[in-house]
């Protein structure tokens, strides 16, 4: 069982031709409504992989936190960890713009994710067999969960989004940190080769279209990208977090379960939405070549 802690979301997405500048007005070509937030976007991803998942989050009580609580249930997620707060429901605003997008992010009741909710949810936690995390809830909570899932031995996996809220004092207690090539920077001040030959087996850097790569101890391992036309970059980095994990608790080497998460997110930017363009496990070994993860 993989457990999400995490942020759920609902995106609102406007597609324009041109990014306005400040002050500036300019007329929108699209506007959508999708289930969004790390946390649900990668428990969406290890769920449609064949992965099972619970996730514990807040959502908000109104018409956004039910959307998104019956959204989870159909993808055969494991909601009763999920709780509703007073708060509203958190918001992600994406601007799109030639295969960009830039995210203003508003937490709402994501922020409601506290220690009495960890510890309301604590046996769930300890049968996991791994904890994925993002930075989009309050730092006191991960910490939290840090603690419990030290004393248990269970394997904790922490997508550093974004960066700002990251502390590197962490770093001993993540067993696999994935920023993205510029987060990677951000957090620890240089550049994401140096990180890598610092953190062995724990530092996966995304890098795009280009794959991911980390450092085995003896040498960094580039794992190249699938090479697709993109129709929307949203949630492929949720994809490849969600993807690792199942590779990860199916068994598989940090080597393949990297690949496999590469041909994952090739698959999810083919599609609009974050979670509408995440593959399912037949996707994904069609495109790998038929072998079993």
């Amino acid at each position: 069982m993989i457990t999400v802690i995490g942020s759920i979301n609902m995106d609102l997405v406007v597609e324009t031709d041109t990014f306005p500048k400040q002050g500036e007005t300019v007329q929108g070509k699209l506007f959508t409504t999708i289930p969004g937030g790390k946390g649900a976007n990668q428990a969406v991803a290890a769920a449609r992989l064949g992965s099972q998942v619970r996730m514990i989050g807040a959502v908000g009580d109104d018409s956004f936190g039910i959307e998104l609580y019956k959204k989870l249930m159909s993808e055969n997620i494991d909601v009763s960890g999920i709780v509703k707060t007073n708060n509203s429901t958190g918001i992600a605003n994406i601007l799109l713009h030639n295969r960009d997008n830039r995210i203003l992010f508003v937490p709402g009741a994501n922020f409601d994710l506290n220690k009495e909710i960890i510890d309301a949810n604590i046996q769930l936690i300890r049968e996991s067999k791994l904890v994925m995390m993002q930075l989009e809830i309050p730092a006191e909570t991960i910490e939290y969960v840090f603690t419990i899932c030290q004393e248990h031995a269970i394997p904790v996996l922490l997508n550093p989004a974004p960066a700002a809220n990251f502390k590197k004092e962490w770093m001993n207690q993540i067993t696999y940190l994935t920023p993205n090539e510029t987060e990677c920077e951000l957090i620890f001040g240089a550049d994401w080769e140096t990180v890598l030959k610092e953190y062995p087996n724990k530092v996966i850097v995304t890098l795009g279209s280009e794959g991911a790569a980390y450092y085995d101890g003896s040498k960094i391992v580039r794992i190249p990208g699938f090479k697709t036309t993109a129709v929307d970059t949203t949630g492929a980095g949720d994809t490849f977090n969600g993807a690792f994990a199942h590779a990860i608790c199916s068994g598989k080497s940090i080597d393949d379960a990297v690949e496999f998460a590469n041909i994952a997110a090739s698959l999810s930017v083919e599609k609009f939405g974050a979670q509408g363009g995440m593959p399912t496990i037949d996707e994904v070994l069609a495109r790998l070549g038929g072998h079993e993860v």
